[in-house]
């Protein structure tokens, strides 16, 4: 690959297509830590967010929080379109039920509508509910068992889960309400996490049968821990969860994550783990992932299992910091994607065109892009079969094909993406086979 290589490094002396847009900067600059930390007491102070919580009490329950956070949206911006997206729960029966009673369910949408690609949306997403699990365990937790739940309205104040992902997606409503994208975004507080993912999963179901083009969908669940109950402390660093097969829809947006967010905040460091979530565990992503949409999690990589879901789960063991840096993150990622040309697209609706060329010792690659007026060009990236990150890149002024001469294809993975003129990329589009259909022999 000699070719190859040596063209790569030619064009990148440019470095134009890595600039820094200063638009996203300034949106990373805007996260404020005192909004933050006004937002976590906020939240902390309705004592309790279960979903089958008071709902008339106007300073408490789970009724005065979603009022509240609903009234904030509204507070940001004429543009942010704000809505319950509410569903009436069956009680369901047992002892340990946690969902003892019909009650309502309502997710909290704020949708900020785009000027060019209005149906592509980017999701920045929190669970706002919260539990108080009785006669539970930190082991027990951290093993994904089940516990009985305390009274609905027993204390469960839920700052750090899932008060600092609530924290996050309302202070980027508030940020990038101020701005005009190319694309949707889309601000959600989901309910009923704590009852096994209910929110989520009914807004993704209708999201599929919508079909909603979601490009990205970055839920926040537990970013507001930077110490461990074993006493490990890591706040410069966060986890980036994301599902198999190595080329899905979620794993180009963890990678996309960590290089974007790392550009624009390079004193954090992004952790993708290639798996869908913390073992025995769950979160709002993996409803969106089972219809088939590009979800992350994003996370601590240190837990304090002893606060989760219990009255200690306060503010004096939450991280603004913490929170505020990963807040960051998302904010350089979501603007970013929502100001990027659209990604390029496949030859026959399913995978890029790789061929081996006339030689057949070649790598031709051939794509579809309907060219944008601030458009740059494309980026070709290759990486071996087993490498978890791109690891080679070519920019391409023009055209929709590239080939590299005398390359090995079976050995690689290629990809290609989009890139405009103040830097912003589209997610990559990866050559992925078909899978071979399964054959049916006749005998006698």
């Amino acid at each position: 690959m000699r070719g190859f290589v040596l063209l790569g490094i030619a064009v990148l002396a440019h470095g134009q297509y890595k600039a820094v847009n200063p638009k996203v900067a300034k949106i990373v600059g805007e996260v404020s830590e005192e909004r933050i930390t006004a937002t976590l007491k906020k939240l902390e102070s309705f004592g309790t967010r279960q979903i089958s919580s008071r709902q008339d009490d106007p300073n408490g329950g789970v009724g005065a929080a979603r009022k509240w956070i609903y009234e904030q949206f509204k507070s940001y911006s004429p543009r942010l379109e704000v809505s319950y997206d509410q569903y009436r729960l069956k009680a369901v029966a047992g002892a340990n039920s946690r969902v003892p009673k019909d009650v309502d369910l309502y997710n909290i949408v704020a949708v900020l509508p785009g000027t060019i690609h209005k149906e592509q949306r980017v999701y920045v997403t929190a669970h706002y509910d919260t539990i108080q699990i009785a006669a539970r365990t930190g082991a027990a937790l951290a093993e994904g068992q089940a516990a009985p739940v305390a009274d609905m309205d027993a204390p469960s104040p839920g700052v750090t889960d899932d008060g600092s992902g609530t924290a996050c997606v309302m202070e980027l409503a508030r940020i990038m309400s101020q701005y005009e994208f190319d694309k949707t975004l889309v601000f959600v507080t989901f309910a009923g996490e704590e009852e096994g993912l209910l929110g989520a999963s009914l807004y993704a179901a209708k999201a599929k049968k919508e079909n909603q083009n979601i490009e990205a969908l970055l839920n926040n669940d537990i970013i507001g821990s930077d110490v461990s109950g074993s006493g490990r402390t890591e706040n410069r660093r966060v986890n980036v969860y994301s599902t198999d097969p190595l080329d899905s829809g979620p794993r180009t947006v963890a990678r996309y994550f960590k290089e974007i967010a790392e550009r624009y905040v390079p004193s954090m460091g992004v952790n993708l783990v290639f798996r869908e979530d913390r073992v025995g565990r769950g979160g709002d992503h993996t409803p969106f992932a089972i219809e088939g949409f590009p979800a992350v999690r994003i996370t601590t990589p240190q837990e304090d299992y002893s606060h989760q879901h219990t009255p200690t789960d306060t503010f004096e063991f939450t991280s603004v910091p913490y929170t505020a840096r990963v807040t960051r993150l998302n904010g350089a990622v979501a603007a970013s994607l929502a100001w990027a040309p659209t990604a390029p697209e496949t030859m026959d609706n399913r995978t890029l065109l790789l061929t081996r060329g006339q030689s057949t010792y070649d790598a031709m690659l051939r794509w579809k892009h309907t060219p944008e007026p601030d458009l740059l060009g494309y980026v070709v990236v290759v990486r071996a079969t087993t490498a978890p990150y791109w690891e080679r890149e070519v920019f391409i002024p023009s055209g929709n094909e590239y080939t590299m001469t005398d390359v090995n294809i079976d050995e690689l993975v290629i990809g290609v993406k989009a890139v405009d003129r103040e830097g912003n990329e589209s997610l990559v589009s990866p050559y992925v086979p078909n899978p071979r259909p399964k054959r049916v022999v006749e005998t006698y």
